[in-house]
């Protein structure tokens, strides 16, 4: 039975569920792991994600579909990724079908919590890892636990598929050989003064560019950017410290094979910014957010689909990617794991 949330007036925050996933990792493997219904953890003063910031996550959706069934999209893409971003910050692997696992079983226990299909809302999961044993010394802590927690969440941007303006920040996200491509806790620590200056200078995100020579587009502090040229080519930006996005990479196919668009990866000037029609940003939580304006220090760039709608292309993505995830449209083979 549905709990008793208004799930059509969600924000994207956090609400307590009834069950959480934890595996500890110590004397050089994980244990069994075990569902627990305690969400607070206790740390020791020392512990190397409080002193080192050893820490990474991941991000994925569990949906209600057209026909009343719980399912995933594409965890075993989040379990590579975790495993990318694990090997990078020198941590143990949480093995790719055990985490699949943890995230059947928290969904499972946690399905009253999945909003009904039509709400517009989901169940958003947050898969996680960290150094657990005091470190004093700058090096990888020996002992990490794992988790697993889930939170009925509402749209990202509140405006839903209202056109955003955004600007193009005098920050930079990562390092030019650092750790922008994996999911690590400490490139979006980096990124949160950013983007509350850009909230209260009144725009919704960040437009990162490359750090290296502040000419090309990288993503935002959240999400990859998806542009649309004018003979309606969808081109993504390719560089080495953006986060391979699982929300971008499966738009990409549903562009190419679906909806027959031609896709370009490649780097994307900000000289060009102003040749392209449309303008998305792309991530789990925000689906595709349109993009209407891009402010470059007082210089607008205003995309020609305009402030009040999608742009046409992006919506047919959008609307084609969000059919794939609840079922109304055939999905290719793999994409969609059924909890139940």
């Amino acid at each position: 039975m549905k709990k008793d949330i208004d799930w059509k007036n969600l924000d994207f925050g956090y609400i307590k569920t009834d069950y959480r996933f934890v595996s500890n990792y110590k004397d050089g493997k994980w244990d069994e792991g075990e569902l627990i219904q305690d969400e607070n953890i206790v740390l020791n003063e020392c512990a190397g994600v409080l002193q080192y910031a050893q820490t990474c996550f991941e991000g994925l959706k569990a949906y209600e579909t057209v026909d009343n069934k719980i399912v995933c999209f594409r965890p075993d893409l989040n379990a590579k990724r975790m495993e990318d971003s694990c090997k990078r910050l020198e941590m143990p692997v949480y093995p790719q079908e055990k985490f699949i696992e943890a995230i059947r079983k928290v969904v499972e226990k946690n399905a009253d919590f999945v909003p009904p299909y039509g709400s517009g809302a989901t169940l958003y999961i947050r898969p996680y890892m960290f150094g657990s044993n005091s470190v004093i010394g700058v090096k990888p802590a020996q002992e990490y636990q794992f988790r697993v927690f889930a939170t009925p969440v509402g749209p990202y941007f509140k405006g839903g598929a209202k056109p955003i303006v955004i600007r193009i920040s005098d920050f930079d996200r990562a390092a030019p050989h650092g750790t922008g491509h994996i999911k690590a806790g400490l490139n979006y620590a980096m990124s949160l003064h950013a983007i509350v200056d850009a909230h209260n200078q009144g725009f919704a995100e960040n437009m990162y560019l490359d750090p290296a020579t502040r000419t090309k587009v990288e993503e935002t502090g959240g999400a990859n950017f998806i542009f649309v040229t004018k003979d309606n080519e969808i081109v993504t930006p390719k560089s080495n410290s953006i986060l391979p996005s699982i929300t971008r990479r499966s738009l990409v196919y549903v562009a190419e094979h679906y909806l027959g668009l031609k896709v370009e990866e490649r780097e994307v000037y900000k000289t060009e910014l102003k040749d392209f029609k449309e303008c998305a940003l792309c991530g789990t939580a925000a689906v595709l957010s349109p993009v209407g304006k891009i402010n470059d220090h007082g210089d607008e760039i205003c995309f020609p689909s305009g402030m009040d709608n999608m742009g046409e292309i992006t919506k047919k993505l959008y609307d084609t990617l969000v059919g794939i995830q609840l079922g109304r449209i055939e999905a290719p083979k793999g994409w969609i794991e059924v909890i139940k």
